[in-house]
């Protein structure tokens, strides 16, 4: 789908379709979960904030002004979303509950074995400070713009440039010579 095709969908969304809104989802919904987990480090709220964003498109839809693309105007959404999440959470007491999210049926022995630069990736990602991991997130497995990024982050764009600039370098030094970084 290209940025025309996914104002035409946001359109038909405004107008009420549900479909529409299901081809949004479908789109856009694993870029979004990645990005709010990244920030909020729980799945079952990333999923929570997801909902609330989608739930939020359906109702916005018909208010988008084509200021920033709609794939921007959504994860800004999400962001949003994140921030609140955040502030709400300060002032309530954390649970303290373990659930335990594994699936059974995944042979953990496989996968550990056919995913050792993945693993490897993760681990050096990790390494890097926030900003420089959302960075890399937003234009590397999101595949935002610069422009679009500092749109979310609310940061002019030459900062984004350089955030990038500098995790790769990090991760290239991770990647190639350790976890000495940080």
């Amino acid at each position: 789908m290209t940025e025309d095709d996914d104002l035409a969908v946001l359109r038909a969304v405004a107008r009420g379709d549900k479909g529409a809104l299901k081809q949004l989802y479908g789109r856009y919904q694993p870029g979004l979960i990645r990005f709010v987990e990244g920030r909020l480090q729980d799945a079952v709220e990333a999923a929570d904030v997801v909902q609330e964003t989608f739930l939020s498109v359906w109702r916005q839809a018909e208010g988008f002004e084509g200021r920033s693309s709609v794939k921007t105007w959504m994860f800004s959404i999400a962001r949003n979303k994140v921030i609140d999440r955040l502030r709400q959470a300060r002032k309530t007491e954390p649970l303290s509950e373990d659930f335990d999210l594994a699936d059974p049926s995944i042979d953990l022995v496989a996968v550990s074995e056919g995913a050792s630069d993945a693993r490897r990736l993760r681990e050096c990602l990790a390494k890097l400070g926030p900003h420089h991991r959302r960075a890399i997130q937003l234009a590397f497995f999101d595949d935002l713009s610069y422009a679009d990024i500092a749109e979310i982050e609310q940061t002019p764009e030459g900062t984004v440039k350089t955030r990038i600039f500098h995790a790769k370098r990090l991760l290239m030094h991770c990647l190639t010579k350790g976890f000495a970084f940080r």
